[in-house]
């Protein structure tokens, strides 16, 4: 080596420092997106939630279409949406508020059987130490009574956004539904002509990937949740319907929701009807977990998304800790359609080479 020149760099570290200074551009544009998402989260979540309307509706809005009139269509779509969640919901409170009474007096001796049960072998508890507990979670519901009511109070507040995220949500499905697809030509037709190309292929197999998500999905909830609802009710577990609306909700977070919501269900049975049909609850989260990992998910939708189990839990678990419940939700379809733009791009590539190859 002549004095004054660099020492020469190997071809390894020259392709380190490629991908490296790649990589750190890609992670500063992946830590904006989720800072002006954190700032904007209700905006986000409004337009998510826009976008699952449109993949659940937008099929029988276009069916619909074909007799009537397309604003009157997507207006009947719409509103015959909102009818089914609110009857759901009105059979929700109907069946908590005809078992109320029952439901009281169930858990009033189901505590008082598991007090029995936790005195005897093999746990041999002290009565006074139940009774102790009993005393320390009075003495804190009235030291902390302030602070319940405030934050009762304040989670009004929350309520409104809610409302307003949902209102939002249903605005912009609305428009989706009736012209989703003028206004994704519009969106190309601002880019440069250069780049319209690969992004209508992203497009496309975004949107293939998340209404093909979507669909699995409600339909993966719908399964788990006429299963539980039908085997609490032959159990004789109080608020089967409640719960079996539980699990459809807990549905949307693979792997994680539907045991938790089990879980809740565990309790009920254990405080109503006692140890022995709250383990078979158990094993129910068993085996729902086997049928929902082996059967419902490989089969429904293996057709749209195409993740490994690991990556399911990952992607769950990463988006809880970035976003809590939104994020553990949201988490699955943004990585399958990733995914899915990523495998696209990378195919049409390979195409035009292959083309290329061929015409030499």
């Amino acid at each position: 080596m002549q004095p004054g020149t660099a020492p020469p760099v190997t071809p390894f570290l020259r392709t380190a420092a490629a991908y490296a200074w790649r990589l750190l551009i890609v992670g500063l544009l992946v830590y904006s997106l989720f800072a002006v998402l954190g700032r904007f989260h209700e905006i986000g979540v409004a337009l998510f939630l826009g976008l699952v309307i449109t993949a659940l509706l937008r099929p029988v809005a276009d069916v619909v279409a074909k007799g009537l009139p397309r604003p009157l269509a997507v207006a009947l779509t719409l509103l015959g949406g909102i009818a089914l969640v609110l009857g759901v919901l009105t059979l929700v409170g109907e069946a908590v508020a005809g078992e109320r009474t029952t439901l009281v007096r169930e858990f009033r001796d189901g505590v008082d059987r598991i007090e029995d049960w936790l005195v005897r072998p093999p746990f041999r508890l002290h009565p006074e130490a139940l009774t102790d507990l009993q005393a320390r979670i009075g003495q804190f519901l009235s030291s902390h009574r302030s602070a319940l009511v405030s934050e009762a109070v304040s989670g009004a507040g929350h309520v409104v956004a809610v409302f307003t995220t949902l209102a939002l949500a249903v605005f912009s499905a609305v428009f989706f539904i009736h012209a989703g697809d003028r206004q994704w030509d519009w969106f190309q037709g601002q880019l440069p002509s250069s780049v319209r190309g690969r992004v209508g292929i992203a497009g496309r197999a975004a949107w293939r990937t998340f209404t093909g998500y979507t669909h699995g999905i409600v339909l993966v909830a719908a399964t788990n949740a006429v299963l539980v609802g039908l085997a609490l009710w032959l159990l004789g577990v109080p608020l089967a319907v409640p719960l079996a609306l539980l699990e459809f909700v807990a549905a949307f977070v693979p792997l994680i929701g539907s045991p938790v919501a089990l879980a809740v269900a565990a309790v009920v049975a254990l405080a109503s009807q006692g140890p022995v049909v709250a383990a078979i609850v158990v094993a129910l989260i068993v085996v729902m977990g086997q049928i929902e990992g082996h059967v419902l998910h490989p089969l429904v939708m293996s057709w749209a998304v195409r993740l490994h189990p690991l990556v399911v839990a990952i992607s769950v678990i990463a988006g809880s800790i970035a976003a809590g419940i939104v994020g553990a939700v949201v988490a699955v379809p943004l990585v399958s359609v990733v995914w899915s733009v990523h495998t696209a791009l990378r195919e049409a590539r390979e195409a035009a080479r292959e083309g290329a190859t061929e015409a030499l």
